[in-house]
């Protein structure tokens, strides 16, 4: 029977009826069903190829995780936004990757995406593809310019928590895909040794728990294969866990001689709970490892062996504990309170569990007892006998160099200096006294003053005395400089930038540069980072602002005086040894025929600040001064003589009056005319006849 009229406008009204969230809706769901015959009805009925359902997904992200690769093409043929995101940030090509379907990948590309962009989570599409074990994928996408080498980028506060950092092997390693893992370092050459912001490496994602056979059998696959690709085994998991003690939780017999073979291995360090290798095996009863690790000379008289081998009835291994010489020993901690305050916590904790003692140093390099990064390897907390450092560990070689340098810096006052050394397994261990914070640090913390003269004064002390040894620093960041408990600032260099000088000028004159940034840096708090901080973030209302412009414009033009000069720069000194200047300058001057000239005669380009000075003094003190009580009366001239001669008179010859309108004569001038002791002192240095005059005493340093 043919529909009738009404029967068909019927079914009109009841597919009108069908709003947009509906089709998007059935639209998401027949694609995550595969099922293509009501995909092609709903989009001939007009559904938005990029609406939206539940977690922000798109038909194209669901048509690529369906694999249909059809719907994929259809769908950007009716403008579909290959760019869209969900609310993990994942887009289609980052979900193509998990599907491993190189054709969809291949098609997305030709719309312009990003090969290395990422999900919220900093997934790229090439670690999805490691992740699942996607061989081809990753091959095609290495081919058209992934980062092999990329790390996870993460949130600043995720970043903050250690998360992140992983790369794309380290993925492959934790789902111990064996193929994806060899596709990775032997064709697409990936770095075995990159660590992620945990400290971990590859070798330590492959030794988590395993949780099948499957995986465990894969997993001491992937180990040997590190193992023989020159992996490093120092490396530590979160925990403190080193790649022998994950291998013997694995309880991998394999593994944990390989481990064993290689030369670097300590057998017996320790995690963050004190437990050795041993004292795991001995834990989990495996008797196999645990007389391999008693041959291999692990120490037996650390950790209650014997207490948990009877715990665990087993008889055969308390008997080998005591071949080996294992004696019960008991728990005793002192109370011990370390002087660092930052550092506390950590501190009481390493001086509370057992570490293989390096020498006279105890310490634990793993993250939690790091206390600064650096591109050569971490700075961590030790012991080095009862002294609270940090420790900096180098290979012999590279130890001995960076010996020699803080050597020379032994009677520097603010070159950060070496306490003591230790050497162990090709390795030096330097220790240096212990820190409390940065200065980017400091400058975070809140203040109950803004006075940065004395930290400034201390920077500029200990680049002159790295100068004074030959060397440019070449990294004055905020971070290599150093402070203790009682407020000292040192300089370091960790990074190794520091050049010689020779006869290389330009390299102390990029110091200076640098060193002038740093002073814009300090002055405005630390509220910007290094290269963005300018004149401009200078509080304008400071008494020593203009001094501040003027020792940053010297350091920038190279001022011949150099640091030793500049360290006695005005800005240094405090307002009364000001003061005291300038009454002094009229002193020196008054008996000089020439003395209304003496300024007139400098080479500076800026003219006297002040031209009519006499109009913004206050007029009560102007009369008084006029016409002293005692003495013939004075016209005063809009001249800097003549306002350096009131000042003078006013201190000298005081009048009740005076101190009672004016209050502070210091504080009264300086705030009136602040640009004043910064213009007579650069008027008078750069007068050759009258240089002389610009020294400016401060009896305090």
């Amino acid at each position: 029977m043919e529909p009738t009229a009404h029967s068909q406008q019927e079914a009109s009204t009841a597919s009108s009826t069908e709003t947009a969230e509906d089709l998007a809706f059935k639209l998401n769901a027949a694609l995550r069903n595969k099922d293509e015959k009501t995909v092609q009805e709903l989009l001939e009925k007009g559904a938005d190829v990029n609406s939206k359902a539940g977690s922000g997904w798109t038909p194209l992200q669901s048509a690529v995780q369906a694999d249909l690769e059809c719907l994929v093409k259809v769908l950007l043929d009716k403008g579909a936004c290959p760019h869209a995101r969900k609310d993990n940030g994942g887009t289609a090509f980052i979900e193509a990757a998990v599907v491993g379907n190189v054709n969809i990948l291949k098609l997305l590309l030709d719309y312009g995406i990003d090969i290395n962009d990422h999900d919220d989570n900093g997934f790229t599409a090439f670690m999805e593809a490691a992740w699942y074990g996607n061989e081809e994928a990753l091959r095609f996408l290495y081919s058209k310019g992934a980062n092999v080498n990329l790390r996870r980028v993460v949130s600043e506060e995720n970043a903050k928590l250690h998360k992140g950092g992983a790369t794309a092997l380290m993925d492959a390693c934790e789902k111990r895909r064996f193929p994806a893992v060899k596709i990775l370092v032997q064709e697409l050459g990936a770095d075995v040794n990159i660590r992620d912001n945990k400290d971990r490496n590859a070798l330590i994602h492959t030794l988590k728990k395993s949780d099948s056979k499957q995986r465990y059998e894969s997993a001491v696959s992937i180990g040997h294969f590190l193992l023989d690709c020159g992996i490093d085994v120092t490396s530590k998991d979160e925990c403190g866990k080193t790649a022998l003690i994950l291998a013997v939780e694995m309880e991998s017999t394999d593994l944990v001689k390989a481990l064993l073979e290689k030369g670097e291995i300590d057998i017996d360090d320790a995690d963050e709970e004190g437990n050795t290798a041993l004292m795991v095996a001995v834990e989990k009863d495996d008797y196999d490892i645990a007389k391999l690790l008693c041959e291999k000379g692990a120490r037996t008289d650390v950790g209650n062996l014997i207490a948990v081998a009877n715990r665990n009835r087993n008889r055969d291994m308390a008997h080998l504990l005591l071949q080996y010489n294992a004696k019960y020993v008991p728990e005793t901690f002192e109370d011990w309170e370390p002087n660092s305050k930052r550092w506390r916590d950590q501190l009481k904790k390493l001086h509370q569990m057992y570490r293989p003692m390096i020498g006279k140093l105890k310490t634990f390099q793993y993250i939690q007892q790091r206390i600064q990064n650096t591109s050569q390897g971490g700075i961590y907390l030790g012991l080095h006998g009862e002294t609270e450092v940090a420790v900096r560990t180098r290979r012999s070689t590279e130890g001995d160099k960076e010996k020699k340098f803080f050597e020379r810096c032994g009677n520097s006052k603010h070159l950060l200096k070496l306490f003591q050394f230790e050497k162990a397994r090709g390795y030096m261990y330097l220790c240096f006294p212990l820190w409390e914070k940065n200065l980017e640090e400091h400058l975070q913390e809140p203040k109950d003053h803004k006075d940065y003269k004395d930290a400034l004064r201390m920077i500029f002390q200990a680049v002159r005395e790295l100068h004074s040894l030959g060397f440019a620093h070449q990294d004055l960041q905020p971070s290599n400089f150093l402070i203790d408990l009682g407020g000292k600032i040192y300089l370091a260099d960790f990074d190794n930038k520091r050049k010689l000088i020779e006869d290389k000028k330009e390299l102390r004159n990029s110091d200076l540069e640098a060193l002038s940034r740093l002073v814009l840096y300090v002055l405005a708090g630390g509220r910007k980072p290094l290269q963005q901080v300018s004149t401009q973030d200078l509080a304008a209302d400071s008494p020593d602002y203009k001094e501040a412009l003027d020792l940053v414009h010297c350091l920038v033009s190279h001022d011949e005086r150099g640091l030793e000069g500049l360290s006695n720069h005005p800005y240094f000194s405090s307002k009364q040894v000001r003061f005291q200047f300038l009454k002094g300058i009229w002193n020196k001057i008054k008996d000089l025929d020439e003395r209304y000239t003496v300024f007139q005669a400098s080479n500076t380009t800026e003219g006297f600040p002040y031209p009519r000075w006499t109009e913004e003094i206050d007029r009560y003190v102007l009369h008084i001064m006029k016409n002293p009580r005692r003495g013939r009366s004075y016209e005063y001239r809009n001249n800097v003589t003549d306002l350096l001669r009131l000042i003078r008179n006013l201190d000298e010859h005081p009048d009740r009056r005076v101190s009672d309108r004016i209050g502070d004569y210091a504080d009264y001038f300086l705030r009136l005319f602040p640009a004043l002791t910064i213009y007579v002192y650069n008027s008078l240095r750069q007068n050759p006849k009258y240089s002389h005059l610009a020294d400016i005493q401060d009896p305090s340093l």
